[in-house]
């Protein structure tokens, strides 16, 4: 491997040795996939205290670097996590095998048969920040989808993600796969970053998870394609014909459950005429809670709460913090979400099926939600296993990322010495 100081042939080798990878993966039997990855989630187990050793270094360096409390529960593993992330592995190595997927298959009239088949994309690049267990779930994705994968992490999560790679290499090796197929970008430098996304040789795309500022950086800087993961500015709108009880429930864990995730709820809006009763209830649960509530003007007299500005419409808190603004019904609330919103996930409260119609079939988000808690906005409870991301872009991935939208396709045509006339 080149010396860590030339960051471009550390890059360059790193891509080479992908590419060779990915070359060989693409048609890696589904057994020796599934293998490596209950493999790697028996290491994951086996090696728990090294990895918590290694996440307690991470900690101590988020401190140091002043990571807000919401961030560092980001970073933080745990038995409880550690147990999640093996958990995670196995579900995607019991995942139906999605390459060699017949997609659809037709005869021509001119004799012809053809078959839309999935297959690999070939080397993903993923590009992420502080969450460690990211290491597991992109690397396991990629390799189950038969793509090899080139991970840079945070620079907070080094040391958790090294553990946590290592765990998958040696999943790799029991089954017989190249160790190159998931490789950790072994340097904290960010010009990393900068030959990841120039590296059109040797990587096909480029997922970017975390915040506004790294999403950017990739969108503006990649010439390599990109599943865009930008901000989850997550609405929530109450409408009139809401059912409070699934109102108090829904929206306190939409807040509360978990502040640091990018399903967590950002803005809440509230149908004008519940603006005296349950709409001032909602707002007094919060209070309650701890969160900080940035309260419209209309809403700024209720107790507890601060004046919202400008600022706080269209922001990603990922925190104990709220905006809240009445609307004037659904229409006033799909407003405000395009123009506040990321198209990440929003969801309504409302027991009215019109309403609820409307709001799904005007909005554009990647994930429409109603009667639950925007908290489900993650590949794992999408029946996916575990997800590289929610991309909110329009083109091939949509939603949460998992293994099936890390394949393309590919057309087999078979004839029986069949020419055109």
């Amino acid at each position: 491997m080149k010396d860590l100081d030339d960051v471009a042939g550390l890059m360059a080798g790193i891509g080479a040795r992908a590419k060779a990878a990915a070359a060989e993966l693409a048609f890696a039997p589904a057994p020796a996939k599934r293998l490596a990855l209950e493999a790697a989630a028996d290491a994951i187990e086996a090696r728990r205290d090294e990895i918590v050793a290694a996440n307690a270094q991470d900690m101590d360096f988020g401190r140091e670097k002043g990571l807000s409390t919401a961030m560092l529960d980001r970073l933080m593993l745990d038995d409880s996590r550690i147990a999640g992330i093996a958990a995670g592995l196995r579900a995607v190595a019991a995942q139906e095998d999605p390459v060699g997927a017949v997609m659809a298959e037709w005869d021509r009239p001119s004799g012809l048969h053809i078959r839309r088949v999935r297959t690999p994309l070939g080397v993903v690049g993923v590009i992420f920040e502080s969450r460690p267990n990211v290491t597991a779930d992109a690397g396991a994705l990629c390799l189950k989808a038969g793509n090899a994968a080139i991970l840079r992490g945070g620079s907070e999560s080094f040391h958790s993600s090294r553990a946590i790679h290592a765990c998958l290499v040696a999943g790799l090796e029991a089954a017989g796969l190249p160790a190159d197929a998931i490789q950790l970008v072994p340097t904290r430098d960010r010009a990393a970053v900068a030959e990841m996304l120039r590296m059109t040789e040797y990587i096909d795309v480029i997922v970017p998870r975390g915040g506004k500022g790294l999403v950017g950086l990739v969108q503006r800087e990649a010439r390599v394609p990109v599943f865009a993961h930008l901000e989850g500015i997550v609405h929530i709108y109450v409408d009139a014909a809401a059912d409070p009880r699934k109102a108090f429930e829904v929206v306190l864990n939409a807040k509360t459950r978990r502040t640091g995730i990018c399903g967590a709820a950002e803005c809440l809006l509230i149908d004008r005429p519940l603006a005296g009763g349950l709409g001032a209830d909602l707002v007094a649960m919060l209070v309650e809670a701890g969160v900080r509530v940035h309260a419209d003007a209309e809403l700024g007299a209720l107790p507890g709460t601060v004046p919202a500005t400008e600022d706080d419409w269209g922001r990603e808190y990922l925190d104990m913090d709220i905006a809240v603004k009445l609307v004037d019904g659904v229409d006033g609330a799909i407003a405000h979400i395009r123009t506040f919103g990321s198209n990440h996930t929003d969801a309504i409260l409302t027991e009215d099926d019109a309403v609820a119609e409307r709001f799904f079939a005007r909005l554009d988000s990647a994930i429409l939600m109603r009667n639950a808690s925007t908290q489900f906005a993650d590949g794992g409870e999408f029946g996916m296993g575990a997800e590289i991301g929610i991309a909110t872009g329009k083109m091939h991935a949509r939603g949460p990322v998992g293994a099936e939208q890390l394949t393309s396709f590919k057309y087999i045509v078979t004839g029986d010495g069949t020419i055109r006339h």
